[in-house]
């Protein structure tokens, strides 16, 4: 595993480009930072700062800090389509087939890498969640700061899963820009058929199906966390409730996209004449 983790990052490494975009990649997350620190000014009247309204208290941190660092997930699916489109356009890929390669061992290159900065990544959330949660948070009980530190797992399994269908897109088309196409084209495929349920059956039983589909169940890992802030504030507001929680069974069911689309990814490669 090493050896092929090694491999693949000394290619990324030695490309201006994908540096550059990890580097990028890393960084806006440092961002969530910046927004506790925000201060805004309402018509002169009086200043409202952000990180004075208890919303980065813990445990609410964790899910809060989760959501917005997975919306700078695409500057790294940009690395991983990169990462294909390259082997192609270079030929490295026939050359490391014929220096001993496997196909199977160049899919799991790309998948350990995959796995590899979406650990890098999620621990750097993880750090920037606890010491923000430790300056602002009212509560600093053990109990309470672990608490819905399951929201870690689902940002991790999220990364994982969704730069996991880039891969895929990557092989199928061979070109990054395509790819990145490819995602957009599944986004809209999937509200059109969502759409279709919803006419001809019944709305929530639509909604249901479409949770199992790829983006939308990736994006029920982590639902966004406005309506939960706006719930602790106006208690009496029953039409505000919602189901929040980072669920096992939706991060196994992104587990079984990740590992339907690894297995599609290795099955192109070992079907198509290089």
């Amino acid at each position: 595993m090493l050896r092929l983790l090694n491999l693949e990052l000394q290619k990324l490494l030695l490309n201006r480009t994908s540096k550059i975009l990890i580097f990028i990649s890393f960084v806006l997350p440092f961002f969530v930072i910046l927004l506790s620190s925000l201060k805004i000014n309402v018509f002169g009247f009086f200043t409202l700062e952000l990180g004075e309204l208890g919303i980065f208290n813990f445990p609410v941190i964790w899910h809060l800090t989760t959501f917005f660092a997975s919306q700078f997930k695409f500057f790294f699916a940009i690395v991983v389509v990169s990462m294909i489109g390259n082997e192609y356009s270079n030929k490295t890929i026939k050359q490391n087939l014929i220096d001993g390669l496997s196909k199977k061992e160049f899919i799991l290159s790309k998948f350990y890498t995959i796995v590899f900065f979406s650990l890098i990544s999620t621990i750097l959330i993880a750090l920037i969640s606890f010491c923000i949660g430790l300056y602002y948070s009212s509560y600093t009980e053990a109990s309470i700061i672990l608490r819905e530190t399951e929201f870690l797992l689902a940002y991790f399994v999220k990364l994982i899963g969704f730069f996991s269908l880039c891969l895929f897109f990557g092989m199928l088309v061979k070109r990054s820009a395509f790819a990145l196409a490819f995602l957009f084209i599944l986004f809209i495929v999937e509200w059109i058929l969502f759409g279709i349920m919803a006419w001809k059956l019944d709305s929530n039983l639509a909604e249901k199906i479409q949770n199992f589909f790829p983006l939308k169940s990736m994006y029920k890992l982590i639902d966004q966390p406005f309506q939960r802030i706006a719930m602790s504030k106006f208690p009496e507001k029953a039409n505000l409730v919602y189901d929040y929680g980072a669920h096992g069974y939706e991060i196994l069911i992104v587990l079984c996209w990740t590992a339907l689309f690894i297995l599609l990814s290795f099955r192109l490669l070992k079907k198509r004449d290089l």
